[in-house]
């Protein structure tokens, strides 16, 4: 299920909780505008590169859209069009004067040098100035930008309209911008952490933490929890993922990530492969970077995947302890050594099991969504 399609189940079924007209839920669903366009812009060596951009705005009956801008090569229109519908939603429940509104250029911004990204963002401006603006939808940083991009729209749509700072939020400080606005979200997730260690009588301080993305969320997130006594024992972001089950030193990786743009070769933790990172031992996982992570393929086939490997390379003796999350089984106690082909032939079953169990799982799970759409 992709993620529009999942948006739309999501609020299909609060929509029937709160009793919502079929119209009004019809036209709810249905965003306000959709914006496709073309980048073409001269690279540094001479060639063209085309690009696509995007913007939705959703809905904008509780005030100006607002919402960010991402630069990533998975950007395509249903995940700009789930995005935009959570702004609407997320402004409506902090109740917060705006709509909801999304973009972004399918692109990878680490494949392009600094005059590149903004040849490509001015752009993009120019073709979508005259439907952004104050009182109509207001841009923001997202996966991929940040300040400097903010910078170039104020520039570019200033041209046309005049100078307006706020035209978009997340700009430089020097022009108008938030004081703690570029930690904003990061410190989000640390209130988030100690809300939920709370309710279970304890706080970040030597709590361990393994944080998928080290953008300006995840980066900000490590920074304010290693501050507060917590412990990050494993970090990923496009580059490569690395852990150290002591505590990774997060000011040295900080610079080790502006020198070398990312935490691959960082010499204070051993690399992992990146999507190990979601199963790392650890007290909190933090998912910093594209959504639809948390799934049951992640943490069923693949950590049955990682444990083949370590076994197949490890002879086992002794007491070994292995949790499979998918199926939460524990595998303890005193075991024989283990020989190759009985290993396989265990792990074989292991999976085959696992497939049938997911089965039912899925089941189960349509039969609740037909049983709660009856009940409505």
């Amino acid at each position: 299920m992709n993620a529009l399609a999942a948006t739309n189940r999501n609020f299909k079924l609060a929509a029937r909780l709160l009793g919502l007209d079929s119209k009004l839920e019809k036209s709810l669903l249905i965003p306000f505008r959709e914006i496709k366009v073309e980048c073409t812009i001269p690279k540094d060596d001479g060639t063209l590169a085309s690009f696509v951009g995007f913007r939705v705005q959703h809905d904008n009956a509780r005030g100006p859209m607002k919402g960010g801008i991402r630069y990533h090569p998975e950007v395509d229109p249903d995940e700009v069009n789930a995005l935009a519908q959570l702004m609407t939603w997320k402004t409506a429940v902090a109740n917060i004067p705006y709509g909801g509104a999304k973009g972004g250029i399918g692109c990878n911004p680490g494949d392009l040098s600094i005059s590149e990204l903004e040849r490509l963002t001015r752009v993009f401006t120019q073709k979508i100035h005259d439907l952004i603006g104050i009182h109509i939808d207001v841009p923001a940083p997202d996966m991929g930008t940040g300040p400097q991009t903010m910078a170039w729209i104020l520039d570019e749509y200033s041209k046309f309209h005049g100078h307006s700072p706020a035209v978009v939020t997340g700009k430089p400080i020097d022009l108008g911008g938030s004081l703690g606005r570029d930690a904003a979200t990061g410190r989000g997730v640390l209130f988030a952490a100690e809300a939920l260690l709370n309710e279970h009588g304890k706080t970040v301080s030597g709590q361990r933490f393994a944080i998928q993305g080290f953008g300006n969320v995840g980066s900000w997130a490590a920074q304010l929890i290693h501050e507060q006594g917590g412990k990050v024992v494993a970090v990923s972001d496009i580059t490569g993922a690395i852990k150290n089950s002591k505590g990774i030193d997060v000011p040295s990786l900080m610079k080790h990530v502006k020198e070398h743009k990312g935490v691959k070769g960082f010499h204070g933790a051993d690399a992992i492969e990146p999507q190990s990172v979601l199963v790392e031992d650890c007290d909190i996982l933090i998912p910093a970077a594209l959504g639809g992570v948390i799934n049951r393929f992640v943490f069923g086939v693949e950590q049955n995947l990682l444990l083949l490997l370590r076994l197949l390379t490890t002879e086992i003796a002794g007491t070994k302890r292995k949790l499979l999350p998918s199926s939460f089984w524990v595998i303890e106690g005193k075991m024989p050594m283990i020989s190759k082909p009985n290993l396989l032939l265990k792990l074989l079953i292991i999976q085959l099991i696992q497939k049938l169990m997911r089965f039912v799982l899925e089941l189960f799970e349509g039969l609740r969504v037909v049983n709660e759409l009856a009940n409505c």
